[in-house]
């Protein structure tokens, strides 16, 4: 699994926006990490990458933002949906027309689909990691072009 430091916000976001730009229709990237960890500024990155203009934040009280770029992002929080084990119907967005972005994924791991790029953010000192793990050929591609 590689993993990469990010220095501070300014390289998370460069990192996300250099991962945006390489994101298709039906890609889903997956997200954990302790609050405060960069999920959100990621996010930020991955939303400039594909040609979002509006200000990205975390969709944590509405659970879904949705924002316009080259192709739709939609971004999701789901921290709130722990222990929730009613269908949700985000398949939609899984195999709608744009990116699906999913914070807190680990609380809805059963309704995910098998293939996606799972990234997980922790805090080291004022630095982060970010591992990323790529289930599927496609998102395999994914990280080796987003590392080159």
């Amino acid at each position: 699994m590689p993993t990469i430091i990010l220095h501070d916000e300014k390289e998370t976001i460069a990192f996300g926006e250099r991962l945006g730009q390489l994101l298709k229709v039906g890609d889903l990237i997956t997200m954990e990490g302790d609050l405060g960890s960069g999920k959100t500024t990621l996010t930020k990155g991955i939303g400039l990458g594909l040609g979002v203009k509006r200000v990205i934040n975390s969709p944590t009280f509405n659970i879904l933002k949705g924002y316009q770029g080259r192709i739709p992002l939609y971004h999701l929080d789901v921290y709130r949906l722990e222990g929730v084990s009613q269908e949700l119907g985000f398949e939609e967005y899984y195999d709608g027309d744009g990116v699906c972005v999913i914070e807190w994924a680990q609380f809805i791991e059963d309704e995910l689909p098998k293939e996606r790029l799972e990234i997980t953010l922790k805090h080291i000192g004022q630095e982060r990691e970010l591992t990323m793990q790529a289930i599927g050929e496609r998102y395999e591609a994914l990280v080796k072009k987003v590392l080159e």
